[in-house]
């Protein structure tokens, strides 16, 4: 198994915003969705969409120099 940083995604009212990614984010992006898949037990990977808001929130829960001007 392998340890990801991004845990179970909590079911949450989503805001919907749209961004444009590069085909190389994209790419990583599906394949982290399927390891995060096999890590946390899903037995198919969830949609990205539903994996970057998560990821956001983790980025700047851990950035120090946001966390001290939040």
């Amino acid at each position: 198994m392998v340890k990801l940083k991004l845990g179970p995604i909590e079911d949450d009212k989503p805001v919907k915003i749209s961004v444009e990614l590069s085909a190389a984010v994209h790419r990583d992006l599906t394949a982290y969705a399927r390891i995060h898949a096999s890590d946390t037990g899903l037995t198919h990977p969830m949609a990205i969409e539903r994996l970057i808001g998560p990821m956001l929130e983790r980025f700047m829960a851990s950035d120090r120099g946001f966390r001290r001007n939040v």
